[in-house]
């Protein structure tokens, strides 16, 4: 194994509050109810607009044009942007384990649904010690996870084999895209689903805390 790919929200940083609040203040300033926090653990993961949408009471967004919608989407994400690094925080251990892989010579990237500008901003902000070899958000032109495209465009600029690559993420879409673009998917337990959807989704390897991350790789990689 040479690589390890990672899933952003939820596998490298907690976002989830600063993208609850980001949703939740748009919906207030329409007059939709707002959400708990947690209930956004179910929303995040397949782009900010899936995320808007999931957020709508269904009865409205049935009823919003596609404009309309277009204009709650541009007006969250225009938000988090302005308010992602209040909440967000690195998982215990995280930091470490990526400057042990790194140590140990492996190549480090990162792919997420987020779009593209906020991921290079997050990770830039809360891992610049750490030599991402590759960081890629949502891209236009190019088919969210867990489309195989986005993937094998990655592996394609790092010089990697797919079964030379683990795919690190906290859910069924992390699965799903490793699967996909034949990588080895790792499932994680302190992300937003849980262990059992990542489970149930196939994952090959398990691991409950980020210092188990180094121990799927021998000691003399």
């Amino acid at each position: 194994m040479k690589a390890f790919i990672f899933d952003l929200d939820g596998t490298l940083l907690d976002t989830l509050e600063d993208i609850g609040r980001a949703c939740n203040a748009v919906l207030a300033a329409h007059g939709y109810p707002a959400h708990p926090l947690a209930a956004y653990r179910r929303m995040v993961g397949n782009g900010f607009g899936r995320l808007v949408r999931s957020a709508l009471p269904p009865a409205a967004l049935q009823a919003l044009t596609p404009e309309a919608l277009t204009t709650l989407v541009d007006e969250a994400r225009a938000w988090y942007g302005r308010h992602m690094r209040e909440r967000t925080h690195p998982y215990d251990g995280m930091p470490e384990a990526l400057a042990e892989l790194a140590r140990r010579g492996l190549t480090l990237a990162v792919l997420s649904n987020k779009p593209d500008d906020f991921t290079r901003t997050l990770i830039s902000h809360y891992f610049p010690q750490i030599p991402f070899a590759e960081v890629r958000g949502g891209r236009s032109g190019t088919p969210l996870k867990p489309d195989p495209a986005g993937p094998r465009a990655m592996l394609a600029a790092l010089g990697l084999e797919a079964g030379q690559c683990f795919y690190v993420g906290d859910s069924d879409v992390d699965m799903l895209t490793a699967r996909n673009a034949d990588m080895i998917s790792v499932g994680v337990a302190w992300g937003f689903r849980g262990l059992e959807e990542v489970r149930a989704a196939g994952a090959r390897h398990l691991v409950d805390a980020p210092a188990q991350l180094p121990e799927l790789v021998p000691r003399n990689t």
